[in-house]
């Protein structure tokens, strides 16, 4: 029996607008985050979700809330952004993705570390919502590492095919496990 994932990213953050890349770093979501959000509910409306998962950071949190108010939510810290350390909060320019692959930012963690986290929540899931449909609210590296571990497509692909780089935004990405 599969699960189905449905992914959904948090609204636009101060942080985003500032052109800051939050990281752990709690960042709120701006009006026009909160607007996004609420409509992404209206979008979704139809769309049968058994639980959502949040990361435990404020701005996913806050996304699910507004735009999934009726269903139940639960927070895991697995889900977070990537740990970039003392780059947390800092310019967006100087993230590089493609960078940290193996190599964990300064005091943080690399993208395999996040793929870790991932996996450990996808058997998670596996074991405790099978032939459910679970809808996820979180962050970019999550994302990218549900990209690699369900399509099993490398690292520079998902980092290469990002919406984010593509402008190829949709309301949810659909995972199977």
């Amino acid at each position: 029996m599969k699960t189905k994932i449905i992914y959904f990213v948090h609204g636009t953050t101060t942080d985003n607008v500032a052109g800051k890349c939050s990281g752990w770093k709690q960042a709120k979501l701006t009006e026009l985050g909160k607007e996004r959000a609420i409509k992404l509910g209206k979008i979704r409306k139809d769309t049968h979700l058994d639980i959502i998962f949040t990361s435990d950071l404020v701005r996913a949190i806050d996304s699910a809330n507004l735009a999934f108010p009726n269903i139940e939510h639960k927070q895991d810290e697995r889900l977070r952004e990537c740990n970039y350390g003392d780059l947390d909060g800092k310019d967006k320019e100087l993230i590089v993705y493609e960078d940290h692959i193996n190599e964990p930012f300064p005091n943080g963690e690399s993208l395999k570390d996040v793929e870790k986290r991932i996996e450990s929540f996808i058997e998670y899931i596996d074991e405790n919502y099978k032939g459910k449909t679970v809808g996820i609210v979180a962050h970019r590296a999550p994302q990218l590492a549900f990209e690699v571990l369900t399509k099993g497509i490398t690292w520079e692909e998902a980092n290469k095919n990002d919406w984010r780089k593509t402008k190829s935004w949709q309301p949810g990405w659909e995972y199977i496990i």
